[in-house]
């Protein structure tokens, strides 16, 4: 266990309840940050939102939110589109350490629509990124994506608690 593990494992502890959604996307330099923001605020509501610059013109746009309901937009479009099976495979498949990272693609977001993507490479201008730190990851998937029969849902947990 590194120094960050331990910390984290420390705060934990202390703070069962620690919940943060950090979702990322890389504007390139052909980017306008505007058009970023904007897919990103189509299936994410954060708390705060900014821009780092990386140089020679690329910059990442970073979003925050300290409790899931940061997700709530995410949560209406898996549905309205249909696809929480998908949606639930490759959210299931990044879970590692007690964080669920899984990965959208940029252009769908900003026309408001939700595709996942395996990697970065699938998304030709990169994918929005996002990274939930919540004590229970699996129960988040349960929520944002249950099991479904015949395309509905099996059932509909409430948003787990912060």
């Amino acid at each position: 266990m590194n120094g960050a593990e331990s910390i984290r494992a420390i705060v934990v502890g202390v703070l069962p309840s620690l919940t943060r959604v950090r979702v990322e996307a890389e504007a390139r330099p052909t980017e306008d940050v505007e058009r970023v923001k904007r897919a990103i605020l189509n299936v994410f509501a954060p708390e705060r939102i900014w821009v780092e610059d990386l140089g020679r013109g690329y910059r990442l746009v970073v979003a925050e939110s300290y409790s899931l309901r940061g997700l709530l937009r995410l949560h209406e479009r898996l549905r309205r589109e249909r696809i929480l099976d998908a949606a639930r495979g490759y959210m299931l498949r990044g879970i590692d350490q007690g964080v669920l990272v899984f990965r959208l693609n940029k252009q769908a977001a900003y026309v408001g629509r939700v595709s996942l993507v395996d990697m970065d490479a699938e998304a030709a201008l990169g994918p929005i990124t996002f990274i939930v730190e919540h004590r229970d990851p699996r129960a988040v998937v349960d929520w944002l994506a249950p099991p479904t029969r015949m395309g509905r849902p099996l059932y509909e947990n409430p948003m787990p608690e912060d």
